[in-house]
């Protein structure tokens, strides 16, 4: 059976909300999952076994610099006295050509860094700010 180009979905129609409020300003997303395992040898079998010990979520989202209002809430983890900054986020395709739609929950996201100053002189850097995420 041969693919549709009709059917692939589009990026075009990805969205981000944090905690509910679409963050317009983001344009390229990604999340995954990490497994992490342990070889097993077991005797009398040349084969290696995996066993599941955890999984670990990372992720980044990047887009044009608008406001500053995620970097301030990020940057609370600089106040020794306030607790590290933990949010939802939901990456969402709708394109509406393509099959069904896709909608990721990313629940307790804590960022490991998040861009205070990126920019040059006569220079438009498309990824202005972007961020990683540890989900």
């Amino acid at each position: 059976m041969a693919i549709d180009g009709v059917r692939v979905v589009n990026g075009t129609f990805g969205y981000i909300y944090k905690e509910g409020k679409w963050l317009s300003q983001y344009n390229k997303a990604n999340a995954k999952v990490e497994i992490q395992k342990a070889e097993l040898k077991v005797a009398g079998d040349r084969w290696t076994r995996h066993k599941v010990l955890g999984l670990k979520g990372t992720g980044s989202l990047s887009g044009y610099k608008v406001t500053d209002e995620l970097m301030q809430e990020v940057m609370v983890v600089t106040n020794s006295d306030k607790p590290s900054y933990r949010t939802e986020l939901i990456y969402a395709l709708k394109d509406p050509e393509a099959w069904g739609f896709e909608r990721i929950r990313l629940m307790n996201v804590m960022f490991d860094s998040i861009d205070v100053a990126n920019w040059a002189v006569s220079y438009t850097h498309l990824r202005a700010h972007e961020t990683s995420a540890h989900l």
